[in-house]
């Protein structure tokens, strides 16, 4: 079992930029492929950005790439999303997510991650 715990989230204007974090408790943390996927109102669960085990792979969406950075310290047990030029779209709760099965790799399929934390709200003002 794999307990996930989000932060970071708030309020920040159009342009600004936050940093989530995801603190890991339970199993070996380096084992698992890590991501991060966001639910705005009314919409799917989407992707975000995925980092294998070790970190040397990463995976983004087209709608964030450029300005999200996914990263890892396995040391540390911690996942983070640094957000940069944030946009009124972007507003949504924000997840992390552990993958165990496809740990060498960069799923971005919510039916390939193992445990889930609760989220944390992003909200983006114009």
């Amino acid at each position: 079992q794999v307990q996930l715990v989000e932060s970071g989230g708030g309020l920040v204007q159009a342009g600004g930029s936050l940093r989530l974090s995801c603190a890991a408790s339970g199993r070996t943390f380096a084992n698992y492929a890590m991501g991060w996927f966001r639910q705005a109102p009314g919409k799917e669960r989407e992707f975000v950005a995925a980092i294998s085990m070790i970190g040397g792979t990463t995976h983004y969406a087209h709608s964030v790439k450029g300005r999200f950075t996914i990263s890892r310290d396995n040391a540390k047990n911690t996942l983070y999303l640094r957000m940069n030029s944030l946009k009124p779209e972007d507003t949504a709760v924000y997840y992390c997510a552990a993958s165990i099965t496809f740990g060498t790799m960069t799923p971005s399929e919510n039916y390939d991650y193992n445990y889930w934390g609760r989220g944390t709200q992003v909200t983006v003002s114009s």
